[in-house]
């Protein structure tokens, strides 16, 4: 099950009490202070676990408390710190507040965050005697933990993120080319959540590409999937317009994908992009070459028809996908 998003309350341990203690050694009359300080709350720490893909966890547990730390001990002895307490997340998560402001961004593989800091333990009343108090009866308490709610969301990394409208053909293009196995019917909107595969190019190169649930006109208002999947493809390198073939008004069903994304973000504006022309093996020769003619000088060189099912194209889209992503010059 792929879980994107989940809700979280998260609290740092509070910090232990400063004792109250006097010494009360044998031949040492009237002993001084001898309180110990508490020991400092546990943080709450966020970090990144290269073996999680999903949110799922979080879907059960909604709390995660640190704990506190000790309260001091007499014969200046300190409390003992509160162990940290490590969150593991996917790779791709962001942190937000109930403000909707973003906390941190968990982007790479050795992303670590605090979150929430332990409370400092409280000084024992041996830090309080002074030539005036040489006993002094009280402690400091020690302070609370940091507390907050957050949301935490997962935005796929990939490097090319797949974008079309329900039943383009997504979904069996990245079983064609990677190892990943999504669900595939002649129905629209058969995926209902993103799937990410491993292509591999040549000998010795590989990208990751995202299959992103179908679009529909108004997704960026959030019909349909809508928001939902949409995020997933805000940080891919390169985006690839899958149209179906025999799609009446191919330029049209383009315009009106480009439109979705630019409404959404502004992001995904800026992204390059790559014309697909999917399931080519459904119209004859002919009509495929007036296709290729005509879309030509509709579109710029950025343009392929492929055929995933009958293999048509689809070393030449790899290549083109390839060129595109500016990593030509890995392969050297």
């Amino acid at each position: 099950m792929f879980i994107d998003y989940a809700e979280i309350y998260v609290k740092a341990g509070n910090g232990g009490d400063g004792a109250v203690a006097f010494r009360r050694e044998k031949f040492v009359p009237k002993g001084g202070p001898s309180g110990g300080n508490g020991g400092k709350g546990g943080d709450v720490i966020l970090q990144v676990d290269p073996n999680l893909l999903t949110l799922l966890d979080f879907r059960y547990k909604k709390k995660y408390i640190a704990e506190n730390g000790k309260n001091g001990l007499k014969s200046l002895k300190d409390g003992k710190n509160g162990p940290d307490l490590i969150i593991n997340l996917p790779k791709g998560t962001l942190i937000v507040d109930e403000n909707k402001d973003v906390i941190c961004d968990l982007n790479e593989e050795d992303s670590r965050f605090i979150l929430a800091k332990g409370g400092r333990g409280g000084k024992g009343n041996s830090n309080f005697a002074t030539s005036t108090n040489q006993t002094p009866r009280f402690a400091q308490k020690g302070k609370t933990g940091e507390e907050i709610s957050i949301s935490l969301e997962l935005k796929l990394i990939a490097d090319v993120g797949l974008v079309g409208f329900p039943n383009a053909g997504k979904s069996t293009l990245i079983s064609k080319i990677s190892a990943a196995k999504p669900k595939i019917a002649d129905y629209p909107f058969t995926t209902l959540k993103p799937n990410l595969g491993i292509v591999k190019y040549r000998e010795f190169n590989s990208f990751a590409i995202a299959d992103i649930p179908g679009i529909i006109e108004g997704a960026h208002l959030g019909k349909g999937l809508g928001h939902e999947f949409l995020k997933h493809i805000e940080r891919t390198e390169l985006l690839l317009m899958m149209i179906d073939s025999s799609s009446e008004n191919i330029k049209k069903d383009y315009e009106i994908l480009l439109k979705e994304l630019n409404n959404y973000s502004s992001i995904l504006a800026k992204k390059k992009k790559l014309i697909g022309i999917s399931k080519t093996d459904l119209i004859s020769p002919e009509e495929l070459t007036n296709l290729k003619s005509k879309l030509e000088h509709e579109f710029d060189e950025n343009l392929i028809l492929f055929s995933a099912v009958a293999g048509f194209n689809i070393q030449e889209l790899l290549d083109k996908l390839w060129t595109n992503l500016n990593y030509e010059n890995l392969s050297n």
